[in-house]
């Protein structure tokens, strides 16, 4: 299990930590303590981080819903307290991996799906692979990559690190060893909220990302997006469209990518509501939790 015995940690009295091996990969996931890890007579609810994040970005919204849904959060391939395959970060294939989560291991027939950043994307993929299991689909501060022929693979200019992050080998050797410097940078200014992030919560994203192959693994989720692109583009082309209600909420502040993501979503589903949330950057479950839980909570319980 995580190292829980130095400072401010994500092991806190409130959540279970479980692993679930999976084809090819091992996951870490996280549920509330208060509910049995398969939640039962609870609506199930799976929570998708983002990089450079991992389940403990929802660790807020989380203590504002266990009391009406069945929350798993895990951490995806090659992040958090997950193993660390040399492949497979493709979108597709991660969201396989929360597919055999959910359906296979912890046996959900029907579920919800919730994702930031590229948790978002990997969202996408398992609502639009499983479209008949995912009963509803909120996607924050990313829209569906590739969902505009001929667009900006991400709806809009890519920010400078989309493009660093792709270029083989470089960012590993110049990050080595300065991995707290330059996630503290993507922290500091991702946010249009002061303190959204102590350095305690900095500690707990550092320690994973320090770890082995934590940082290679980060950046193949970039690596893979023109497989992502084209993945979405084939699945597109055909005409379909997600069938089941859809949030998508962008950050509002200079920040966020404020309607961006809710104009993406309507462009590839039949049912969708959401905008942006005002003053709030792009790390919606730290900088704004209250407003993102009622949201969601208010979005989950519509049938």
């Amino acid at each position: 299990m995580p190292d829980t015995s130095t400072g401010q940690t994500a092991m806190t009295d409130d959540f279970a930590h479980n692993y679930a091996n999976l084809e090819g990969v091992r996951l870490h996931y996280v549920t509330p303590k208060a509910q049995s890890s398969r939640g039962a007579g609870k609506q199930p609810v799976v929570l998708l981080h983002g990089w450079p994040q991992t389940w403990y970005e929802w660790r807020h919204v989380m203590r504002l819903l266990a009391d009406r849904f069945a929350l798993i959060a895990p951490d995806l391939r090659g992040l958090g307290d997950s193993s660390r395959p040399s492949r497979g970060y493709d979108k597709k294939t991660v969201a396989n991996d929360v597919w055999q989560l959910m359906h296979d291991h912890l046996e959900h027939q029907r579920f919800a799906v919730v994702g930031h950043d590229w948790g978002a994307p990997v969202a996408f993929r398992l609502a639009a692979d499983h479209a008949d299991a995912v009963t509803h689909l909120a996607m924050l501060d990313v829209g569906v990559p590739g969902e505009q022929p001929g667009g900006q693979p991400l709806g809009a200019a890519p920010r400078w690190h989309h493009l660093f992050h792709q270029v083989p080998d470089l960012p590993e050797a110049l990050t080595y060893g300065r991995e707290r410097l330059y996630l503290e940078w993507f922290y500091a200014n991702g946010c249009d909220q002061a303190g959204a992030f102590s350095d305690g919560d900095i500690s707990e994203y550092v320690r994973t990302y320090s770890q082995p192959g934590a940082m290679r693994a980060g950046f193949d989720f970039y690596r893979a997006l023109q497989q992502d692109v084209a993945d979405n583009r084939e699945t597109l082309a055909t005409g379909f469209k997600l069938p089941m209600p859809v949030l998508a909420l962008g950050g509002g502040g200079p920040r966020g990518r404020g309607d961006a993501v809710v104009e993406s979503l309507r462009r590839v589903a039949t049912n969708v509501e959401g905008g942006s949330i005002p003053d709030c950057g792009h790390f919606i479950a730290e900088e704004k939790p209250q407003e993102l839980a009622d949201r969601l909570r208010k979005f989950l319980e519509k049938s």
